[in-house]
């Protein structure tokens, strides 16, 4: 069975805990240095690994991975590259989500860019910039392709809109867990449980949390009450920040060494 016969939900069922998501924009700092890093996070112990389709108006990106992006762009990164790049990370066996704009699907034809996406072993594709009334043409090209469309969700959407939400995503819903764009923050928002409570009611998809965790306690805590963890802004600044590449793989794993700890403790609570 292939990976993505096998499918996003499924890798979630299969875990039968929440799920390590650390997030990489593709092509940055290089290709070579993309997949080193998106091999450390394998080796340290990532279940899912979603990449970033750099694009040059990336709405609900914080300064972090906007900087990544625009970086990557001037080294000439395209979604064809990321789809290499994603396609050697999936045989390392882990499963690899893409998260891309709008503009970057319908550029090639939306059926064209999923049927690319199954080819690369790509099990779903993250778009933040979809809104949930307007994604069933997106979503139907996606099921036609096997390929999971995942939307985000806040915690300010009513309800009428988080059950379109969880009907209409697959895969897993995207829980936006803080108002605003990507970005570290100082600490997970206390209404996450409930907001989570909510979706689901609406939904028996997946739960996956992102948007500012930062820190190991606070990927414990989201453990706590979701089903997946995804970490980007954090790591991105480890590697971007460190004049030594190597020395900035390092402090990426023994951070999400340190992530799966918590997450760990969070699972025996």
């Amino acid at each position: 069975m292939t990976a993505t016969e096998r499918g996003l939900a499924a890798r979630f069922q299969e875990a039968g805990r929440p799920l390590l998501m650390p997030y990489a924009t593709g092509g940055f700092p290089d290709r070579e240095g993309c997949l080193q890093l998106l091999q450390t996070y394998v080796e340290s112990g990532a279940d899912v690994v979603e990449i970033g389709v750099p694009f040059s108006d990336p709405l609900a990106d914080g300064p972090v991975i906007q900087a990544t992006s625009q970086v990557a762009l001037e080294q000439g990164t395209d979604p064809a590259l990321v789809l290499g790049i994603a396609a050697q990370v999936a045989e390392m066996g882990v499963g690899v989500v893409l998260l891309s704009y709008l503009n970057t699907i319908l550029a090639p034809g939306a059926e064209d860019f999923f049927r690319a996406c199954r080819r690369s072993g790509v099990l779903g594709v993250v778009i933040p910039d979809l809104p949930v009334e307007e994604a069933d043409l997106i979503c139907r090209a996606g099921r036609k392709e096997g390929v999971d469309v995942v939307l985000l969700a806040a915690a300010t959407s009513p309800e009428e809109r988080l059950a379109k939400i969880g009907r209409a995503s697959a895969g897993f819903v995207y829980c936006v867990s803080a108002p605003g764009v990507t970005g570290v923050r100082k600490k997970v928002d206390t209404g996450l449980p409930a907001f989570l409570d909510r979706l689901r009611m609406h939904t028996d998809l997946p739960l996956a949390v992102g948007f500012g965790v930062s820190t190991p306690a606070q990927a414990g805590e989201v453990a706590e009450v979701a089903d997946g963890v995804i970490i980007g802004s954090r790591l991105m600044s480890m590697v971007r920040e460190e004049e030594d590449f190597r020395a900035g793989l390092s402090q990426v794993a023994s951070f999400l060494h340190d992530v799966r700890e918590e997450m760990s403790v969070a699972e025996r609570d």
